[in-house]
């Protein structure tokens, strides 16, 4: 019921038009049966006119006006059947947009991590080649008896000459790490900046805590930073903390400071890794900032290791 035939009428606009035609037909042949006399008088009478007129056509345009609803209600039943399909469709995309867009970023992410993993594995390689001890060259050589002065205590403990003092510019971009595997001017400078203790000791704690936030995604490269004033930095090497210099903590990405907080919370290594690469920063920096200029603070403020201390630091209540 209610279909559109093939010349554009519904069948209830039909069955109205058959209807119509037989009540016509119906009225012509009332009046065509009445007497002239009681036609005339009818007719004559003015509401005798309304009223035949009004039982002539009142039933039509009812009819009409339901067949017209009827014919609205099939275009509004169309019309959402339509808007539904749309709806599907629309649907359809979209979770199929949404999984697409799903799978190229895990590929994506599992990307990123395969290539940190393997510039991490070549920094840690590098690293522990760097801090081995060399003593191949003792095991190699011959035994020699050791000599003996009769008049000289022998010595108990030898010391080897310090490095040369680091260039700043050597702290800075030894902390920022070689950029990829094949960034040897990176490797040179790390190779030089190990062989300060100090240095030596925040360039470990920072790899490996730059190692663990890998693991959750989380790349210093990725993070903005809102910029401090160099003489924020000077009060905090100078041991002030807490809420004066909180505008220290630049990073505010909700996501990395929300997954490193959880991990803090429940990863005791993680914690422990924290804390430690903490109390690193605040040993080595303070010697740093003694001699550095306010456009040094600034550039070290860019490395990954400082960025890993704005995040951790704003975690661990540094800034409370």
């Amino acid at each position: 019921m209610g279909r559109i035939s093939s010349s554009g009428l519904t069948l209830i606009e039909i069955g109205a038009l058959v209807f119509t035609l037989i009540w016509l037909g119906v009225v012509v042949w009332f009046f065509l049966g009445l007497p002239e006399d009681q036609s005339r008088t009818t007719l004559g009478n003015s509401m005798g006119l309304v009223t035949t007129i009004l039982g002539a056509f009142l039933p039509l345009a009812l009819v009409w006006v339901a067949a017209s609803a009827a014919r609205t209600a099939q275009t509004m039943r169309d019309e959402s059947a339509r808007m539904r399909a749309a709806m599907e469709t629309m649907r359809a995309t979209y979770i199929s947009n949404l999984q697409q867009n799903s799978d190229a970023l895990k590929r994506d992410i599992d990307a990123r991590l395969e290539q940190v993993s393997h510039a991490q594995a070549v920094l840690g390689a590098e690293l522990a080649a760097l801090q081995k001890p060399e003593t191949s060259a003792e095991l190699a050589a011959p035994a020699r008896p050791p000599l003996v002065l009769p008049q000289q205590p022998a010595l108990a403990l030898e010391t080897e000459p310090e490095a040369d003092p680091l260039p700043t510019e050597d702290f800075i971009r030894a902390l920022n790490f070689p950029e990829n595997e094949r960034d040897q001017e990176g490797f040179d400078v790390l190779r030089r900046a190990l062989k300060h203790h100090d240095t030596a000791r925040l360039v470990t704690a920072a790899q490996d805590l730059l190692t663990l936030l890998a693991q959750d995604g989380i790349y210093m490269d990725d993070l903005s930073v809102h910029r401090a004033d160099p003489v924020l930095w000077r009060a905090f090497a100078d041991g002030t903390h807490g809420a004066d210099v909180a505008a220290l903590g630049g990073i505010r990405d909700r996501s990395s400071l929300a997954l490193t907080s959880g991990r803090m919370k429940d990863d005791p290594v993680f914690r422990d890794a924290i804390h430690h690469f903490l109390r690193t920063f605040d040993q080595v920096f303070a010697g740093f900032a003694a001699t550095a200029t306010d456009g040094e603070l600034t550039a070290f403020a860019n490395t990954r290791t400082a960025r890993a201390f704005m995040l951790c630091a704003r975690v661990a209540g540094t800034f409370d």
